[in-house]
């Protein structure tokens, strides 16, 4: 018979989960609010939305950023949630607790980054070079917000109580900081499309490669290399830990990952040469999260392989010594 909390933590699990689900929707919304150019849709207000709690007489650009805003304010309260049981299920200095203060922590920091674009009134057609900066600053804080967010639901139905995230190989730590990476560039690439459509592919590649054009787009056409050259390594050091493991959870967290890099770098062409409508804008971002929730998946898979690699050597090795005594007494 499972225990209250034992239940009480496998559901914990499930809502851990949910609450991750969320923040993809609340993530890809955001976007449109950015490609609808809804960004001002509030005036520069936050966090009342042209000074009222809940505006009257909305435009469409309003009601997109008020949406946007609600979605937040409903996830705040799912994260709080979170931290909420994690204290009550988990004891103290449990790594679940952790990272779900964590999580809220991120989760804070997001909301504040996001009133500061519109403050600085860094939204709808804004071309300043602040705006790559402000903007790829708030793209780490989300992929570190979903990251604490998918460990907290990872360790919680996996029942790990503490892992050593330097514990996973280092060249599949070096692919999270390059996965990162090109979701920079991949965020800097799709401000350059909103900003300045084309016509045609190849209007677009004339105008990336001008001197005469905006710091943007010449930006924009170094994101289809980057991401190429970056794919390539991610999927070769997922294939080496696929090779070395012993473990099935490990192999699945390194095939998954794999599986979603080669299918996003399809949609990845196919986004380009359809010149990024919006919609393909939207679902290439919905993969760009899944395979950064792969990627941290796989690491956490790694870590916590090595340091059960790492007791069961040392396990036999006290076993041996045992059995060497015991066969030869002093």
């Amino acid at each position: 018979m499972e225990s209250h909390y034992q239940l009480g933590q496998k559901r914990f699990g499930w809502f851990a989960w949910l609450v991750l689900a969320f923040n993809i929707p609340v993530i890809l919304w955001g976007a449109y609010v950015r490609v609808s150019y809804s960004g001002d849709g509030c005036g520069a207000n936050w966090p009342f939305c042209n000074g009222q709690a809940v505006p009257q007489n909305m435009t469409k650009p309003t009601l997109i950023e008020f949406t946007h805003r609600m979605m937040t304010s409903v996830d705040t309260v799912l994260v709080l949630a979170l931290v909420g049981l994690a204290f009550w299920l988990y004891p103290k200095r449990h790594a679940v607790r952790q990272y779900a203060v964590a999580s809220f922590g991120f989760l804070l920091v997001e909301a504040l980054m996001g009133a500061g674009l519109v403050l600085f009134r860094m939204v709808a057609r804004d071309q300043s070079a602040g705006r790559i900066w402000y903007l790829s600053a708030h793209l780490i804080n989300t992929m570190l917000l979903l990251a604490t967010l998918t460990i907290t639901a990872w360790m919680a139905s996996g029942g790990v109580s503490r892992f050593r995230i330097r514990n996973a190989p280092a060249g599949l730590l070096w692919s999270a900081f390059v996965t990162v990476f090109i979701s920079i560039t991949g965020a800097v690439a799709a401000l350059g499309d909103m900003l300045f459509p084309t016509e045609s592919l190849m209007e677009g590649m004339r105008r990336d490669f001008s001197n005469a054009s905006p710091m943007l787009l010449r930006l924009r056409m170094a994101h289809p290399a980057i991401a190429l050259a970056g794919a390539g390594f991610v999927i070769w050091m997922a294939l080496t830990l696929l090779r070395n493991s012993q473990l099935e959870s490990v192999k699945k967290a390194a095939l998954r990952l794999i599986a979603l890099i080669v299918f996003q770098l399809f949609w990845g062409a196919a986004n380009l040469s359809l010149l990024a409508p919006v919609w393909m804008q939207l679902t290439h971002l919905l993969i760009a999260d899944f395979v950064w929730i792969a990627m941290v998946l796989a690491v956490v898979e790694s870590a916590v392989s090595a340091k059960d690699f790492t007791s069961e050597f040392l396990l036999v090795i006290g076993e041996s010594a045992r059995q060497s005594t015991a066969g030869n007494p002093a």
